[in-house]
């Protein structure tokens, strides 16, 4: 599934300059607010969903490759963080959805990871 459908499927609304969506396939998703979490669990290309909005967010995207950053509960970003996300090539997409509700769709979406548990 590529992202443009992710973004019509969920309602999202991109907040960073318009890109060909349909070229992204995440390869799968990650939820989670704390950084560290992140970085140590989220697979490259991964589409990210979280309700933190400040600028470390990019720097954490920017290093991990990942396909974008959906913000959750209507948090928004400063215009600096929008700004910088271009500059750094991140996809930023917003919602008033909860990420509960936001990770629970991508799954029902077959938006999948294999656990690094199994």
């Amino acid at each position: 599934m590529n992202l443009q459908q992710i973004i019509d499927a969920l309602e999202l609304t991109p907040l960073t300059e318009a890109k060909e969506f349909s070229a992204f396939e995440p390869s799968c998703g990650y939820a989670a607010d704390l950084l560290s979490c992140v970085m140590s669990g989220a697979a490259r290309h991964s589409i990210w969903v979280t309700l933190q909005a400040h600028g470390n967010i990019i720097a954490v995207a920017s290093l991990l490759d990942l396909s974008a950053i959906i913000i959750t509960e209507g948090a928004s970003p400063e215009d600096a963080t929008i700004t910088k996300a271009n500059e750094e090539g991140v996809i930023l997409l917003s919602t008033k959805k909860t990420t509960f509700e936001i990770a629970g769709k991508l799954w029902e979406l077959g938006i999948r990871c294999k656990s690094s548990l199994e």
